[in-house]
């Protein structure tokens, strides 16, 4: 059905909701206007397939919008349902005198509404099939009469393509014809292009027209970037301007002469009336070509592949004698021309590859390279052409199983025949993966080595050093280019390397934590502990190695380490000298208090000046002097004093007692 909206013409607002909503029911797309004048205007903005009128309105009412309608040429044709209230006949006569197609009288059922405007989209999509129909058949008979009656037959292709590329709405058309089981096309029209002429092509660059010609059936391609049978094509790099393409064959009597290729540039959808036509001419076209001018013109064009196929022919006749030994060969043995194209391959290559001897035959040995190794073909191609034949080249293939594969090739010209090279590959598929795995488990041990806090040093039996690791040069002082070759019993005190040797073998092969000393560059002694063994290559010792802990950090340590220890035993031994002393304070405290509170009593009994006063007053003097000294002890101890009499300080005993230290009986201080 067409797809323009049905434009609804109401000046009543409920009417026109009623029928907006009949519509949105149905799925129709539909614009609503309320007025004659507005109708004019949408007509020409949205291009409806159909209007819904009503016939009472202000003027312009639906009586003048009929007659405006068809009068103009491009609504002349617009199908037209009025809607009216009027129950008289005369109504219904005079609209459809002003061109009215159907009518509904209100008020209305939607489901009738919806079935009348059905029909009259589906009267109107019928008129418009049988009018292209018509016009097609006009155009068929037009180029088939002059297929048949016009001479200038190089002039009427150019006609035909044009044509066909007008009523196709492609972007451009071409004629290829091609000779029987040959690999070559010639283009001898292009609606784009009116002087081209019988222009060459290579078909194994169209696959889309190898496809046609060998199946003799259309083919539509909706999207070149995307469609597998161009796959071959994008991999070698061959770009094209067009997205949509549609091939069909030109046949006579069942044989393919051709094909007329269609071809848009943007996203296209190819419809069957257009394929119809254009296979309808393609039909006319076979019978007129078969007997035209430039059938000759391909004759003597065919004449020369044929001669070139014969040459081909004879270099293979050539070949054959060597047959036998390529048959038995233990390598897959094929060869081509200078293009690329297999000419023979021997049966160890077709069970290499996977192919058949019918699939190999008159293939580029490039559309059995892995997309990834796409360009080597051309590359080796433009080789070939400047007698360059690389040996031992890696190729990636695509087994005819889907598998990938990697070949090693060698190419090499073959004596007294031009522009032929011989190929010579075996399969080394499983040869690269362990390859592959043994380069990633080296560099990974590598970098372990490398990553190593301790020096590692291999050497062979005769002592000269093959590996070592950059912790090696923070011992040795010297850098790893300096210590490989080297001798690995210059890195030894005399004899020591002698004696490690031997404690290894003694060791059954290997030692472990031997503290030892070695050298560095400046002659200097670095103490480490070495762990070591010997490499065995079967049963048979090859080589060494060794890890060497650097010990000199560690030494440090442990003589910071004994310094520490030394100084707590010190502070140990004077905190026992400052217990004693404080102890021997404690003791004299008791005493100490007694003395001096017996002297000051006395001191108070006895007369002044008297030899007794001068007495308690010696005893009072040297009591105080035995307190300052007890002050002095505590402030060289951690004991804490108090003040006893007067400005003398005794020890205070209850405050210098350790904590954990039980009161002895009579430790109570004595005031003053």
């Amino acid at each position: 059905m067409p797809a323009g909206p049905v434009l609804v013409v109401d000046d009543d607002t409920v009417s026109r909701h009623v029928l907006i909503q009949a519509l949105a029911n149905a799925n129709l797309p539909h614009v609503a206007v309320a007025s004659g004048t507005e109708a004019l205007e949408q007509l020409v903005k949205v291009e409806p397939s159909l209007v819904l009128l009503d016939l009472v309105m202000p003027p312009p009412d639906g009586y003048q919008i009929l007659r405006i309608l068809r009068s103009r040429p491009e609504t002349r044709d617009l199908p037209v349902v009025v809607l009216t209230a009027l129950e008289a006949d005369e109504e219904i006569a005079k609209a459809f005198e002003a061109g009215a197609d159907d009518f509904v009288r209100k008020p209305f059922k939607p489901v009738e509404l919806v079935a009348r405007i059905r029909g009259q989209l589906r009267l109107r999509g019928a008129i418009d099939a049988l009018a292209k129909k018509e016009q097609d058949a006009r155009l068929v008979l037009e180029l088939t009469q002059s297929l048949a009656t016009n001479l200038d037959f190089r002039g009427i292709l150019f006609t035909v393509v044009q044509r066909i590329a007008q009523v196709a709405r492609v972007d451009r058309v071409s004629i290829v014809l091609v000779r029987e089981a040959g690999d070559v096309g010639y283009v001898v029209a292009a609606s784009d292009d009116e002087q081209l002429r019988d222009l060459p092509i290579d078909l194994a660059r169209y696959p889309e027209i190898q496809r046609v010609l060998s199946t003799r059936e259309s083919l539509v391609i909706g999207d070149a970037t995307t469609h597998p049978l161009l796959e071959i094509v994008r991999h070698e790099g061959h770009q094209t301007a067009f997205s949509s393409l549609a091939i069909l064959p030109i046949l006579y009597e069942g044989r393919p002469m051709g094909v007329l290729f269609l071809r848009a540039r943007h996203a296209f959808t190819f419809g069957e009336p257009e394929l119809d036509l254009c296979k309808t001419v393609s039909s006319a076209m076979a019978i007129a070509l078969r007997n035209a001018r430039v059938m000759q013109s391909l004759r003597d064009q065919t004449q020369q592949v044929t001669v070139a196929r014969f040459e081909a022919e004879r270099r293979l006749r050539t070949l054959q004698r060597y047959a036998d030994f390529f048959e038995s060969a233990a390598d897959g043995i094929i060869v081509i021309d200078a293009e690329g194209h297999l000419l023979f391959s021997n049966p160890r290559a077709r069970a290499i590859t996977g192919y058949t001897e019918s699939d190999l035959q008159g293939r580029r040995v490039g559309d059995l390279f892995a997309s990834e190794d796409a360009r080597l073909a051309h590359e080796l191609r433009e080789g070939f052409a400047q007698g360059v034949y690389p040996q031992n080249v890696d190729v990636r293939i695509r087994r005819k199983s889907g598998e990938l594969g990697i070949l090693s090739i060698n190419f090499n010209s073959v004596l007294r025949e031009e522009r032929v090279v011989l190929c010579t590959f075996r399969d080394v598929t499983q040869e690269r993966t362990v390859e592959h795995e043994l380069h990633r488990t080296r560099d990974f041990l590598q970098r372990i080595i490398d990553s190593s806090v301790d020096a590692i040093v291999s050497a062979d039996l005769s002592g000269c050093i093959l590996l070592a690791n950059p912790a090696a040069e923070r011992i040795y002082g010297l850098r790893v280019s300096e210590l490989m070759g080297r001798d690995v019993r210059t890195l030894y005190p005399e004899g020591v390397a002698r004696d490690v040797m031997r404690l290894i073998r003694a060791g059954g092969g290997r030692i472990e934590g031997l503290r030892t000393e070695v050298l560095e560059a400046d002659g200097g002694r670095v103490p480490v502990s070495l762990s070591a063994a010997l490499l065995y290559e079967g049963d048979a010792p090859v080589g060494s190695v060794g890890i060497f802990t650097d010990l000199r950090e560690k030494m440090r340590m442990e003589q910071r380490l004994a310094q520490a220890q030394e100084q707590i035993l010190t502070q140990e031994r004077q905190a026992i000298i400052a217990e004693l002393a404080g102890a021997a304070a404690h003791e004299l405290n008791q005493p100490l208090t007694s003395i001096m509170g017996y002297a000051e009593m006395l001191k108070r009994r006895l007369e002044a000046h008297t030899a007794p006063y001068a007495a308690a007053e010696v005893i009072f003097g040297q009591a105080e002097r035995m307190a300052e000294i007890v002050r002095k002890i505590g402030k060289i101890t951690r004991y804490e004093t108090k003040t006893y009499v007067g400005r003398a300080r005794i020890l205070d005993l209850d405050r210098s007692a350790p904590a954990s230290s039980p009161k002895v009986d009579g430790d109570k201080p004595t005031g003053g």
